[in-house]
């Protein structure tokens, strides 16, 4: 139908990609990396993928049934960067990059296991758990001030309408 087809020009005329990028301030905006920045990381994320899964971005989408809007490592690491960088809705992100909701999702968590492994493998990533105190000690002695954000700390919400009071922390107006 016309609606359909108007929908579809939309979809081809609001995808992004590398082509689109023809500044620095475009680059900057779009991933937070300028180019060569860009290039260098691309690497890095190709071999990271290679690593993870066997095969290039190519080779897998090769093997797709669907026709998919990522089809290189380069488009993989765009969509991941702007994702993050943009901080926009799943649905907002597919219309942008041309892909359905659940796609957007599905790319933006396949590009940041990527990114994560990259940096554990580069030891860029911090250390999120640790199996003793000493162990914890051991990693933060090299730092004079470590600041905690202990801020919200969930609690288990008391039954008793007086002890809830107690624990509130004001940030709902409704409750008193």
């Amino acid at each position: 139908t016309c609606c359909d087809v108007n929908i579809f020009v939309i979809l081809l005329i609001m995808k992004i990609s590398i082509k689109d990028l023809t500044t620095e301030r475009k680059w900057r905006s779009a991933t937070g990396y300028d180019e060569e920045k860009f290039r260098k990381l691309l690497a890095i994320f190709e071999e990271a993928h290679l690593k993870l899964f066997g095969k290039t971005v190519n080779e897998r989408e090769s093997e797709s049934p669907k026709e998919s809007a990522i089809k290189t490592a380069e488009d993989l690491l765009l969509f991941t960067l702007f994702s993050l960088k943009c901080g926009l809705t799943y649905d907002l992100l597919g219309l942008v990059i041309g892909m359905d909701t659940s796609n957007a999702k599905r790319q933006q968590d396949k590009g940041i296991t990527i990114l994560k492994s990259m940096l554990i493998d580069k030891g860029y990533a911090p250390a999120r758990s640790f199996g003793s105190v000493e162990e914890f000690e051991e990693y933060f002695r090299q730092y004079d001030t470590l600041i905690i954000d202990g801020e919200e700390q969930p609690i288990q919400r008391p039954s008793n309408e007086d002890s809830q009071k107690e624990n509130y922390s004001g940030k709902k107006k409704g409750i008193r």
